[in-house]
C-alpha cells in the first residue's frame, strides 16, 4: 500500500515529464492518452526493479522513450493520424498569435526529426551525462547531437 503512494505522488510530481514524452512521439491526443497510460503502467511494472541508481527523472524519461518508441513502431501500421502541432496547439492558452506560428512551426520541424533527435529535443534541464544514461549515449555524441538539431532546426526556422 505505501509502495502504492509512492508511486502515484511520483507520477503527480512528473506527469509534465511524462506529457512532454507522450506528446511529442503521439500526432493526437488520443494517442497522446494511450501512451501516457502505456508509459504508467510500464513505470508501475517496472517501480520496484528500480535500484536508484540514477535519479528517478533519468529513470522515468528512459523508460518513457522506450515505452513510446515500441508504441510507435506499432502505430506505424495504423495509418495517418492529426498533426501533432495542432493538438499542441490547442493546448497552450497564449493569445499570442506570432508565438503560437512559431510554436506550430517548431513543432512542424520537429516532428521531422528521427526518433531519437526527437528525444534529445525533451531533455531540457538535463546534463549530457543524465541524456547519455537514458539514451545509451556517451555524452560528447550527446552534445554533438544537440548542437547539430539545433542548428538544422535554426535553419529550417529562418527558411519558413
Amino acid at each position: 500500500m505505501a509502495n502504492q503512494r509512492v508511486f502515484a505522488d511520483l507520477i503527480r510530481q512528473h506527469q509534465g515529464l511524462l506529457y512532454k514524452v507522450t506528446s511529442i512521439y503521439t500526432n493526437n491526443k488520443e494517442d497522446q492518452e494511450d501512451l501516457f497510460q502505456e508509459v504508467v503502467y510500464q513505470l508501475w511494472k517496472y517501480f520496484d526493479t528500480f535500484r536508484e541508481e540514477s535519479k528517478v527523472t533519468t529513470w522515468m524519461y528512459r523508460v518513457a522513450m522506450n515505452t513510446a518508441i515500441t508504441y510507435l513502431k506499432k502505430s506505424k501500421k495504423k495509418g495517418s493520424c492529426i498533426p501533432i502541432a495542432d493538438t499542441i496547439l490547442v493546448q497552450t492558452n497564449s493569445q499570442n498569435e506570432v508565438f503560437e506560428e512559431r510554436l506550430r512551426l517548431l513543432y512542424t520541424h520537429i516532428g521531422h526529426l528521427s526518433q531519437m533527435d526527437k528525444g534529445l529535443m525533451l531533455f531540457e534541464g538535463k546534463s549530457y551525462k543524465e541524456m547519455a544514461v537514458i539514451t545509451g549515449l556517451n555524452p560528447s555524441n550527446v552534445g554533438t547531437r544537440i548542437s547539430r538539431i539545433k542548428e538544422k532546426l535554426k535553419q529550417n526556422m529562418t527558411k519558413s
